[in-house]
């Protein structure tokens, strides 16, 4: 695979709590339209540096840059605007609206009017078509009517890529998309992560080694806050200091 450009950096990225300090000098390198995983055993700062990379949580120190911006110290809100968008952030928060209409609330959010969800009927139904484009990408076109509250478990994971489609992310954060998935569901999850990953980026945080292995170009292992190994599966998953980082912990 030829080297692309970094979509997304981190620089001596770093977050103290109290004293603790839960990420500690991370530096990353996201290439543009690959799939990057952020793995390491509990307790490593992986979902702590995918709080820290969309301003859920505010570094210490470190500077982050997407698309050769500078957007430290910018809101979630902001960020998500210019592309950068963590999936689950924009959930199916709307457990008795219909699939379909989940859909179409967060591609009104994309319009940056919240109002339109009080006007006309004519103003939502125009959303309605690509609101149904998006429902069957993710293989929910059956289930379009649906209460989102009456979904199976993994197809609400499925709803929640949508809405984040629907926000025509370019790069794309997955927090454990497949935690508590059956094998079945994580068999068509992956499908769907590797279909939207075709134009564009994903970096996820991901405990299922198989799926890592399957879908991700590049993995950075964490440890205790820090980089502990980068590369391809087949070096990392050899590196003895992430094998001895995993043992003990069931997820070697």
């Amino acid at each position: 695979m030829a080297k692309e450009e970094a979509i997304l950096e981190a620089t001596g990225l770093t977050k103290e709590f109290k004293g603790f300090v839960a990420v500690k000098n991370v530096n990353l390198c996201v290439r543009r339209h690959t799939i990057h995983a952020l793995i390491g055993p509990n307790g490593a700062g992986k979902t702590t540096c995918f709080n820290l990379l969309t301003h859920f949580l505010t570094p210490t120190s470190g500077r982050i840059r997407f698309n050769g911006r500078e957007i430290t110290g910018n809101s979630p809100a902001t960020i998500a605007r210019m592309g950068l968008v963590r999936s689950f952030q924009i959930s199916a928060v709307f457990p008795h609206l219909t699939v379909r209409e989940n859909v179409r609330v967060a591609l009104q959010r994309k319009l940056r009017n919240s109002f339109h969800f009080w006007r006309s009927g004519r103003v939502l139904n125009s959303l309605d078509a690509r609101a149904l484009e998006l429902v069957e990408a993710v293989g929910l076109g059956a289930m379009a009517e649906l209460p989102a509250v009456e979904l199976p478990y993994g197809r609400k994971r499925a709803l929640e890529i949508a809405t984040t489609l629907a926000l025509d992310p370019e790069m794309m954060l997955l927090d454990e998309p497949m935690a508590g998935l059956g094998h079945e569901d994580i068999q068509r999850i992956t499908a769907l992560i590797r279909s939207v990953a075709q134009n564009r980026t994903v970096l996820m945080v991901e405990h299922n080694m198989s799926v890592v292995a399957d879908l991700s170009n590049t993995i950075t292992v964490l440890a205790r806050g820090e980089v502990l190994a980068e590369g391809p599966y087949e070096a990392v998953s050899k590196n003895p200091q992430v094998v001895e980082a995993y043992v003990g912990t069931g997820h070697a």
